[in-house]
């Protein structure tokens, strides 16, 4: 697949478009690698560009939610990823939620990760894939699935 993904500056917006559906869309049908391979790629080419750089954190924050439902360790490895790559993302509110949400994974903690998600949705409105995709990852802490 990564030979099929061309850089952003080579896509028109509507191709970029069209690959951020069909990473939303393998998410939702748990194809995570997939959905994580096309958010990263966009996530990555648009630091290149000054108008689309504010979009990066959003394409790794939902790069590192659906890592979270593959795998937490990998999970905090892309993360720092994300950071080494993307310095801004660290100070976001997205990474921190997700630090606090592998945090919460860590210590098979139910409670702190609603809490976590609460405050992030006070401020800033959860949409239905990404309340989705939350729901994955709660379902998974006090199983071995994530471990």
């Amino acid at each position: 697949m990564n030979k099929q993904l061309i850089t952003i500056k080579e896509r028109s917006p509507r191709a970029n478009k069209c690959l951020v559906k069909v990473a939303h869309y393998a998410a939702q049908l748990e194809q995570y690698e997939k959905a994580i391979e096309i958010y990263e790629q966009i996530g990555t080419s648009c630091m290149d560009n000054q108008l689309l750089k504010y979009s990066a954190k959003d394409y790794f924050f939902k790069a590192a939610m659906c890592h979270m439902c593959v795998d937490v360790l990998n999970a905090q490895i892309a993360i720092k990823k994300f950071e080494d790559i993307f310095p801004q993302f660290t100070d976001s509110r997205e990474c921190k939620l997700v630090k606090k949400l592998l945090e919460a994974c860590e210590e098979q903690n139910t409670d702190t990760y609603t809490d976590a998600v609460k405050e992030y949705d006070s401020i800033s409105r959860l949409d239905q894939w990404t309340t989705t995709i939350l729901l994955r990852i709660k379902k998974t802490i006090n199983s071995e699935d994530l471990r």
